[in-house]
């Protein structure tokens, strides 16, 4: 049994979450927030048998895409938005996925 972490933007979390749970996955969501660009994203809960492991990783590289984003400079960040700061193009988007042995499961 694994326990699938996945954080996604949250303007694919919507499509993921449907495509994942289309295909038969449980999935719990949880509100997050990144800590580089402070801004919202969706972590996926998703448990499942080992073999189902590179089928939600599909999913999730079809749904979760990545997209450039202009972003106030990272030394305005604390200090408010300055006149004339300068901004910075950044790769945005796709999906971090961590997968985890689990030792015991059990549905109450």
């Amino acid at each position: 049994m694994k326990l699938v972490i996945a954080i996604v933007p949250n303007d694919d979390s919507i499509v993921a979450t449907s495509a994942l749970t289309k295909e038969g996955f449980f999935v719990t969501k949880l509100s997050t927030t990144g800590g580089f660009l402070m801004v919202g994203n969706t972590t996926l809960l998703i448990g499942t048998d080992e073999e189902k492991v590179p089928a939600i990783k599909e999913i999730l590289k079809k749904h979760c895409c990545g997209r450039k984003q202009i972003n106030p400079s990272i030394s305005s960040f604390g200090r408010g938005i300055a006149d004339g700061g300068l901004a910075e193009e950044t790769t945005v988007g796709g999906a971090t996925m961590f997968v985890l042995n689990v030792e015991s499961f059990e549905k109450i």
